[in-house]
């Protein structure tokens, strides 16, 4: 039909080279351009009104000795909790992370 294109924006960004030549490597696996995967990241990011994946600084070793009786007791409240939900790690997968 004459007139149905869809009007399209452009968008220019700057990720480093190896950056680039990692995810194109990636994408070409999967058969999906690059501009069709960033349109899906855009298209998340609206659906879920987000970043549509979770985005956190990874946690340093608590240093226990500077705690307070408060921030000890919390820290060891979050041990708990992720006992309770099974959200640990056996033995056996820490000792193969350490052959690594």
């Amino acid at each position: 039909m004459p007139g149905s294109s869809k009007k399209t924006a452009s968008i220019f960004t700057r990720v480093s080279p190896e950056l680039k030549e990692q995810a194109e490597a990636v994408l070409n696996q999967l058969q999906i351009p690059m501009a069709t995967a960033l349109n899906m990241f855009l298209q998340q990011v609206v659906n879920q009104q987000g970043i549509p994946f979770d985005i956190h600084v990874a946690r340093r070793p608590v240093n226990y000795d500077a705690l307070s009786k408060e921030q000890l007791d919390t820290e060891l409240q979050r041990g708990f909790n992720d006992f309770k939900t099974n959200n640990t790690f056996s033995a056996t997968s820490i000792d193969g992370e350490f052959k690594e």
